[in-house]
């Protein structure tokens, strides 16, 4: 049986190329891959499209990788109040997607599948790779942004 276990967080994202997507997991500011995210930057991967509940706050979680401008894409369902990601969204420096939390929670899970999308998306938003995910772990609010979109996508899960 093959170890899984590795060692140390800066062999775990040694790998991790530019323009790659990563899922980041927690919750807020609870459960985030802290080490990890630590050690990517590190690393030095740059150009990189995370899906997370959000892009965490100035200064932690995904926020310390957005401050650096180690981020050009994001997938997230909350945006919280971080002044360095709305700076970035306002000037059109990030991309951002906005998703609902249940409908993202569902493209992660067909994406861990690589099954089809179970949920419908407008034709204009694009797919969540299916295999090429790095993940850093298993796995506010946008009307609070002054309003001027950049590149806005966001998905919308119709009732059933």
């Amino acid at each position: 049986m093959m170890d899984k276990v590795i060692p140390t967080a800066a062999e775990a994202v040694a790998d991790v190329p530019d323009g790659v997507t990563i899922a980041v997991g927690g919750f807020g500011l609870v459960g985030v891959p802290e080490i990890l995210i630590d050690a990517l930057l590190e690393q030095g991967a740059t150009s990189l499209e995370t899906v997370s509940n959000n892009c965490g706050t100035d200064g932690f979680g995904l926020g310390v990788l957005l401050e650096k401008g180690r981020i050009r894409r994001t997938v997230s369902s909350y945006v919280g109040s971080n002044k360095e990601f709305a700076r970035q969204y306002l000037s059109g420096e990030l991309e951002v997607e906005l998703t609902p939390q249940g409908t993202l929670a569902e493209r992660m899970r067909a994406g861990e599948r690589a099954s089809p999308r179970s949920s419908p998306r407008p034709a204009s938003a694009p797919r969540l790779p299916t295999a090429a995910c790095h993940c850093a772990t298993t796995a506010t609010a946008a009307s609070q942004l002054p309003v001027r979109p950049r590149k806005l996508v966001t998905s919308t899960a119709s009732p059933t």
